[in-house]
């Protein structure tokens, strides 16, 4: 199916190429700068810490939808190994087999492709099996420490978790800065939270994944117009699945990595996150999410903390 005039027509507005120079590998990171990050260090006031990552385990959120992204294999290669010889110190050392993808992530903006290119103009066959992504890998992302701020669209409604087909709308984000008493501002780690994590850590994976509330293909330009630098979700697809447009799949991805080159997160658990906003009256806080750097890859695994 060709890509409609109305992707097209957002794809314009929220294109970045050529922004920070022909050569950029980094997208909307360049947002998070020294300043940012000095005023991302003054909201830590209670020191309260909160882990945002899934654990990684066998029966982890990957139920099968997406061909190779499997849940971490963990296997133990050593056991209590002399291996100095007897006597001395013995060893224990595991291996995992796992997708980059398959947990807590991020997206790397050449996570996705469309029309043949890439972020920045540059073309999709620049991927390859053996050179990975020679542009744009998760290892070009660097440090990834801003000032996040919770838009908990779900509380925002008065709703535990919203419905599996509710598209988060420009509308719902707005409604959700304005119940957290927080602006999003340019360099800023925006989550938002749905409550659909619920379903997997109530046991049913499979009802995480499918049907799923997620972000509408309006929303980019929402983001777009404020400068945000990173997006993350407590979703399995980060966008409504199925689409909210007839089989246009992953519009939301297309605009976010390859048009405006911002990295994405999904299945990040921020249950816990939301309650001790609540408490705190305050949805914003320092946000620690820095990708593992896996040379070339189209994503990676990541532990995320918020600071408060």
């Amino acid at each position: 199916m060709t890509l409609p005039a109305e992707f097209h027509d957002i794809a314009k507005r929220v294109n970045n190429w050529g922004r920070w120079g022909a050569d950029d590998e980094m997208g909307t990171l360049n947002l998070i700068t020294d300043d940012v990050v000095r005023a991302a260090a003054a909201e830590v006031r209670s020191g309260r810490r909160i882990p945002l990552a899934l654990p990684l385990k066998e029966d982890g959120v990957q139920a099968g939808m997406i061909p190779g992204r499997v849940n971490p294999l963990h296997t133990m290669v050593q056991i209590n190994q002399e291996i100095f010889g007897p006597g001395t110190v013995a060893c224990s050392d595991d291996a995992v087999t796992m997708g980059l993808q398959a947990g807590t992530h991020w997206d790397a903006l050449t996570h996705v492709s469309h029309s043949g290119k890439i972020y920045n103009g540059r073309p999709a066959s620049s991927i390859t099996a053996h050179g990975r992504a020679e542009f744009s890998g998760i290892d070009k992302a660097g440090p990834v420490v801003s000032r996040g701020v919770l838009l908990d669209v779900a509380r925002a409604k008065g709703l535990d978790r919203l419905p599996g087909g509710h598209a988060v709308t420009p509308e719902d984000l707005a409604e959700a800065e304005e119940f957290g008493g927080v602006t999003v501002r340019a360099g800023d780690i925006v989550l938002v939270r749905t409550g659909q994590v619920q379903v997997y850590l109530a046991g049913d994976k499979h009802g995480y994944g499918f049907p799923s509330p997620g972000l509408s293909v309006r929303t980019p330009e929402w983001f777009h117009a404020r400068d945000v630098a990173a997006v993350a979700n407590d979703t399995l697809t980060f966008e409504i699945f199925p689409p909210e447009i007839e089989n246009l799949w992953l519009p939301v991805h297309a605009l976010d990595l390859v048009e405006m080159g911002m990295h994405q997160g999904q299945n990040w658990n921020l249950e816990t996150l939301s309650t001790a906003c609540a408490e705190e009256n305050r949805h914003s806080f320092l946000l620690s999410a820095m990708p593992e750097p896996f040379v070339g890859a189209t994503g990676t695994p990541v532990a995320p903390v918020a600071v408060l």
